[in-house]
């Protein structure tokens, strides 16, 4: 676990230097990775505003499904390597921590918060920025680990080959991964209204069909192992089809948080769950890649 004392036998005993280290460097590690994924959203007008008007229940909803999903992305790669869940839980609290520093400190940079706010204004617009940035810092090992411990990684990600739920959890974290840049903004519901059937149509079949692809038949590294009598069908139906839904279901889910679905007709929503799935279906799709 994280931490610069441990005890042994009944007994406190202080950590060997070089993991004290280890650990600083995961949480410069975790800054970057928060800075790295929040700093779309830290810069995006529709976050700040959202954070002032948005219901504080969806935000308390926000900030609870925040902890697991979190917990879930340590165990998978987080920036220290852990045994237990609770370890990962407490990376998961110690990313949402980095995540809020490094929210406050640039929004008081940028002048987007200040004294003269309200706290719960305040409350509101750090809040949407440490969802994002904890995703950003509980993935940092993953994909900032440098040589000398990239082998290390590379071996404890064989040892915990997820299984299929595991995948499904991979795909929500994915989904989210891309499409909460974006789920904010006014193009989303823009582009709904823009397009017709037809293209709606075309674009959820070039969603499944890029999700299918990007993995299952493009030979990228960290792609899935399965099972090798496995047909085409077998793994659309189980992977491709249920991830899409899930796509779907986050993507409902984040227009919902931002209140872009208020005053939607039913078409109209699923129109805009369309539009946002397009990400949410790239980021399902690579996220054995990327996360």
């Amino acid at each position: 676990m994280a931490s610069g004392v441990k005890a042994t036998n009944g007994k406190t005993t202080r950590a060997h230097p070089s993991e004290d280290r280890q650990f600083l460097v995961g949480l410069a590690r975790a800054f970057a990775g928060a800075l790295l994924f929040g700093l779309p959203m830290l810069m995006t007008m529709e976050m700040w505003w959202i954070g002032f008007y948005a219901n504080p229940w969806k935000l308390a909803l926000l900030l609870l499904l925040m902890v697991p999903l979190l917990t879930g992305l340590s165990y998978v790669g987080g920036f220290e390597s852990t045994e237990t869940l609770r370890d990962d839980a407490v990376d998961a609290f110690v990313a949402i921590a980095v995540a809020t520093i490094m929210a406050v400190v640039i929004l008081l940079i940028f002048g987007v918060i200040g004294p003269d706010m309200s706290s719960r204004e305040i409350l509101g617009k750090v809040l949407l920025q440490t969802f994002a940035g904890s995703v950003g810092a509980v993935l940092a090992e993953g994909q900032m680990a440098g040589a000398g411990d990239e082998e290390d990684t590379r071996q404890s990600r064989r040892r915990r080959e997820p299984s299929y739920g595991q995948e499904l959890f991979l795909m929500v974290a994915g989904a989210l991964f891309l499409a909460l840049n974006v789920a904010p903004t006014e193009e989303i519901v823009l582009v709904s209204y823009m397009m017709g059937p037809w293209q709606q149509l075309g674009l959820l079949v070039l969603s499944l069909l890029i999700m299918h692809a990007f993995v299952y038949s493009v030979e990228f590294a960290g792609k899935p192992r399965h099972h090798p009598d496995a047909t085409f069908l077998s793994l659309f139906f189980r992977f491709t089809i249920v991830g899409y839904a899930i796509v779907l279901l986050v993507s409902l889910y984040l227009l919902w948080t931002f209140d872009r679905t208020l005053g939607m007709g039913p078409e109209a929503l699923l129109s805009a769950c369309i539009v946002l799935g397009f990400p949410g279906a790239i980021g399902a799709a690579a996220a054995r890649l990327i996360l």
